[in-house]
């Protein structure tokens, strides 16, 4: 079992996102190969969720099916159902034993707010990141792929506990989504030339003095160069192995968080100004 909030037990804190449980189910029918002890053995733990006591199916197919029944019925309890495929992974003796660590990479990837830190199940609040980024629709479809393919994989990472990865990864996202800036009309006669994450932003800041954007990119710039410098947060450009501290757990979740903010308002901007500069050309 692991340890968690024993109310949860009593009432659910919410469901399961379908695809997490979709996942448990097909791991489980890798693991099964057809084989129908092992569906009764998940079986067993996933009914015991929702009060009942699994029966032995009468063939391999039917087990499946009773199988798949159980997990629906568990996912309606998001943490209870995660205790019970760990615990159950745990237990099993006719395969591999799968870590913590890939459910908590499949939880990260659906956004899911929980994280098994043995014993523990963890509920992820303020350090869990902002939801993915709203990705304009009039970027190219091969841009917005990138953004979320980076955004994932920086909460897999996070979910692993790989810190410093996981902020060089959104910090590297927060980089990429400036160039979508590039060429962009701000007024009838001037565009944003630069090609780098620094050059472009203060383009941007100089050409939109006394509002909003102007302000939040003088915050993105000093997290920016904090993160960059060998003895600030040594992310981007090393660490100083003289002065430097090693990100902890608690700054990777702020820093992700805080990243993501200004991700979605550069997205959030990118998609006002492409609009004004629709007008202009």
């Amino acid at each position: 079992m692991l340890h968690f909030d024993n109310a949860w037990r009593f009432e659910s804190p919410g469901s399961l996102h379908p695809q997490v449980s979709q996942e448990f189910l097909e791991i489980i029918g890798k693991l099964a190969q057809g084989k129908q002890q092992v569906y009764e053995h998940f079986k067993t733990y996933l009914a015991s969720v929702s009060g009942t006591v699994a029966s032995r199916s009468s063939n391999a197919s039917w087990a499946y099916t009773d199988l798949q029944h159980a997990i629906d019925e568990a996912a309606n309890n998001a943490p209870m159902c995660i205790e019970a495929f760990y615990s159950a992974c745990q237990e099993f003796k006719d395969g591999p034993v799968l870590g913590h660590e890939l459910i908590n990479r499949i939880l990260a990837k659906h956004g899911e707010p929980y994280q098994i830190k043995p014993p523990n199940l963890e509920r992820l609040e303020s350090g869990q990141p902002v939801t993915k980024p709203e990705v304009p629709l009039s970027l190219a479809q091969q841009a917005q792929d990138i953004i979320h393919a980076s955004f994932a994989e920086s909460q897999r990472l996070l979910a692993e506990g790989r810190y410093r990865p996981a902020v060089q990864e959104i910090l590297w996202l927060l980089e990429t989504v400036s160039t979508a800036f590039q060429g962009m009309s701000t007024s009838e006669s001037e565009t944003i030339q630069g090609k780098y994450f620094n050059k472009i932003v203060d383009e941007l800041r100089k050409r939109n003095q006394g509002t909003a954007l102007e302000q939040v990119i003088g915050w993105l710039k000093t997290l920016h160069g904090y993160l960059s410098a060998p003895a600030g947060g040594g992310i981007r450009h090393g660490m100083d192995l003289k002065e430097g501290v090693a990100t902890s757990e608690g700054e990777a979740k702020l820093y992700c968080n805080l990243i993501t903010s200004y991700t979605n308002f550069l997205l959030s901007e990118y998609q006002r100004l492409s609009s004004s500069s629709a007008k202009l050309d």
